[in-house]
């Protein structure tokens, strides 16, 4: 009597990406980074000599531009955590008073996810066994919200400002290892517009846009600026 060999299924292994909120801090530092600095650069070669004026300027900028981004990514994580205290706060108030009218929202939440009358009736008495679970259930589900990492403000801050200082480092380069400015901003331009092409293209394969175009915008946004101060500087140095 023949025995059927029966081959085990091989187990699927999901992987998701999970840190979106420290990619879009570096994204945001250096993209800010590569640009303001590279613009600033840009703009000081049109009306200087000497590459000593475009360092010091640059520098300048990196530094205070680096801690201004950071103050804003932390106090942008704050708001996000006292908002959520807030709202959650609400919902418990709510929960505690019109508990009736909660429990018909929660009833509502599975109904619009396709549950029956009596299906979505038995999932909100369960939630309300547990009014914690509750609370969290009608943050997510109702108003969106996710409790924030209490940490997250000064890695926020950190993980811009540092991403800011690599990213403006990068056009003031040249600049430090050439003495005149005309071939440093030669340099500068040919180094940030490929940093920016790579970065952009990175940062595409991250967010799951797609990388080429990623790459492109984001170069054309950084020359453009770049442009833009070289022009008005020439101008205005007239």
């Amino acid at each position: 009597m023949k025995t059927e060999n029966k081959i085990a299924p091989i187990p699927q292994v999901e992987h998701h990406f999970t840190g979106s909120e420290f990619v879009r801090d570096i994204v945001i530092g250096i993209s800010d980074g590569l640009t303001v600095p590279f613009a600033l650069a840009a703009g000081l070669s049109s009306i200087a000599n000497s590459t000593n004026i475009v360092i010091t300027g640059g520098l300048a900028e990196i530094a205070a531009g680096s801690v201004a981004m950071g103050l804003g990514g932390y106090l942008a994580a704050k708001s996000d955590a006292e908002h959520y205290a807030v709202e959650r706060a609400t919902e418990e108030r709510q929960m505690n008073s019109i508990p009736e009218s909660e429990f018909a929202e929660v009833e509502q939440v599975f109904l619009s996810y396709g549950l029956g009358k009596e299906q979505s009736s038995v999932a909100a008495n369960a939630l309300r066994l547990n009014p914690a679970v509750w609370i969290d259930f009608m943050m997510r589900n109702e108003l969106g919200l996710e409790k924030p990492d209490p940490k997250r403000a000064l890695s926020s801050a950190l993980t811009i400002g540092l991403s800011y200082i690599a990213g403006g480092l990068v056009p003031l380069t040249p600049y430090i290892l050439i003495h005149t400015a005309g071939t440093a901003l030669r340099y500068s331009v040919v180094c940030t517009l490929m940093a920016l092409l790579v970065f952009g293209y990175v940062k595409g394969r991250f967010t799951g846009t797609q990388p080429f175009r990623s790459a492109i915008q984001t170069a054309l946004i950084g020359g453009l600026a770049a442009t833009v101060a070289f022009a008005l500087a020439k101008i205005v140095s007239r």
